[in-house]
């Protein structure tokens, strides 16, 4: 039985009024899942995407099992606006799944919200997903020929009315096991699955998790006194009181069950953790490969002050995710560290927001320049990345008029030349300011005195990953996961794969889907804007 709600008076999203199309771009989620008898699990699933809320800020949910039925709540809007005491009270089992939701194949609405929900021959499945799969239109008919043939499987096995998105789909292949049980079906059909994925899912009495054979999106197992944990990040570990056990390992599957925790390998593993992960993506306090996150990036400032030094009075960083490689430059340099920008919290990040628009008022509203911390100062401001260059373009801009002398520009990741498929929020190739500029006409485009990336050479060695270990493709476009044919890629594959007039290569066009882009070209005017 599912339960989910549907509330009346607003869908609670940031961005429901200026963008009702919401064709928003790809990014990140934030999965976690606990088997715990004893424990309040709803609370702890709670929690646990409470500090996974960087990942994805659109729609939330929790499903539970008390060993008979499988309940689901889920809503548009942050973890708070969707979740309060009494429904979680309401909320009773022994383990349970949550999600933390950015759009990443499927536009952003309420059918897309996550844990899925499907009934089984046998009862029924809940999961969660964090990544991005590439072969989803291969899938997709997996489940028409499997349902043709078999007319005794249940009705609704495709999920709910409205559902487009390739965890959906990943669901209810897990769902036709008529003549075997979920785990030995999730052995069979997740060799068959390609791209990033990182899962949790459920049956009434068992805990699953699984990794793709690259590794790409984390996944982490934490011990609770009375039970198990598994995670996106280890921070959602340390939130809900669990210590840290590993990482669940690329082609991976765990399951949990009263009989205890034991693995199963479905795939060689052949490590390509996301590199984006260590920049921007995970909390500083997260543990990657052995590596604290927040040192990674001070460390990747010491590398930016060495390789870009500048004659500046201050190093400044654009909070939050800006702010350890700012430290770390300070160190290095010997200039003084101060804080020139306030940022407001209630605002939420510009990169993970769908659609230009609510990007371009985020800005405005998001940063605050100290006058009198910066005027007739020579800064060095210390960002995790360019995409667009629309923030930095306004925050140049913004320091400048608040009396900045000089605005030296260093960033603590490679120029971003490739769109992902992987599950981030890059965009498309024709929106990345990289792909169609230098390094001097981006300096130029964002009005900075001097702009410097780290060489990935030196952002994998902060890191302590082998170079080869690591996915790379935004960076220098090598794509360790074979994509799909054009036709058969693309954020809204679902929802338009039956009109093929539509279908046009993410790879080359500005939004990657057949539709207007909202953002406009990237790199194309970036010489001409304002």
């Amino acid at each position: 039985m599912s339960h989910t709600s549907a509330r009346k008076g607003g869908d609670g999203r940031l961005t429901a009024a200026l963008d009702p199309q919401d064709q928003g771009p790809q990014d990140a989620c934030g999965v976690f899942g606990v088997w715990a008898p004893g424990e309040d699990v709803a609370k702890l699933t709670y929690y646990g995407i409470y500090a996974l809320q960087h990942r994805g800020q659109e729609s939330a949910g929790i499903a539970v099992s008390n060993g008979k039925q499988i309940l689901v709540y889920k809503d548009m809007g942050l973890v708070s606006q969707v979740f309060d005491e009494s429904t979680l009270e309401s909320l009773k089992g022994h383990l349970a799944i949550g999600h933390a939701r950015y759009s990443t194949t499927g536009a952003s609405t309420w059918h897309n919200a996550q844990p899925t929900f499907h009934p089984t021959p046998n009862g029924s499945i809940a999961l969660a997903h964090n990544g991005n799969l590439t072969n989803t239109a291969d899938l997709a008919g997996m489940v028409d020929e499997i349902t043709e043939l078999d007319g005794r499987l249940p009705l609704d096995v495709r999920g709910p009315e409205g559902a487009t998105n390739d965890t959906s789909v990943l669901t209810a292949l897990l769902a036709l096991h008529r003549d075997s049980s979920v785990e030995d079906k999730a052995m069979e059909l997740l060799p068959q699955v390609h791209g990033a994925y990182s899962l949790v899912w459920m049956d009434e009495n068992t805990l699953y998790a699984a990794r793709d054979p690259q590794g790409i999106r984390p996944l982490v197992l934490g011990r609770l006194e009375r039970g198990w944990v598994i995670a996106s990040e280890t921070a959602a570990l340390d939130i809900v009181g669990a210590s840290y056990v590993r990482e669940v390992e690329p082609g991976e599957m765990i399951i949990v069950d009263a009989d205890g925790l034991r693995s199963r390998t479905f795939a060689e593993p052949a490590p390509k953790g996301c590199l984006f992960e260590f920049v921007y993506l995970a909390r500083p306090d997260t543990i990657i490969s052995n590596k604290r996150v927040h040192s990674v990036r001070v460390e990747i400032g010491r590398r930016l002050a060495q390789a870009f030094p500048a004659d500046a009075d201050l190093v400044i960083p654009v909070p939050e995710s800006g702010t350890p490689s700012a430290i770390g430059y300070a160190e290095e340099s010997g200039i003084p560290y101060g804080v020139g920008l306030v940022k407001n919290s209630y605002v939420g990040r510009t990169f993970i927001q769908p659609s230009q628009t609510i990007r371009q008022l985020g800005i405005r509203l998001k940063l605050n320049p100290l006058r009198d911390v910066i005027e007739g100062k020579r800064l060095v401001v210390v960002d995790d990345s360019i995409v667009r260059g629309n923030t930095q373009r306004a925050l140049v801009r913004m320091l400048r008029e608040a009396g900045a002398k000089e605005v030296h520009v260093r960033i603590s990741s490679p120029p971003v030349k490739w769109p992902c498929f992987y599950g981030i929020d890059f965009a498309t190739r024709a929106e990345l300011i990289a792909n169609g500029l230098t390094t001097d006409e981006i300096c130029t485009s964002i009005g900075a005195d001097s702009l410097g990336y780290i060489s990935l050479e030196d952002l994998v060695e902060a890191t302590t990953v082998p170079m080869d270990h690591l996915c790379r493709a935004c960076f220098d476009g090598v794509y360790p996961v074979a994509l799909p044919d054009p036709e058969r890629r693309g954020k809204n594959l679902l929802e338009i794969q039956n009109d093929p007039c539509c279908v046009v290569d993410p790879l080359d066009t500005p939004d990657g889907v057949g539709l207007a882009s909202v953002a406009g070209g990237g790199a194309a005017d970036a010489l001409d804007r304002p």
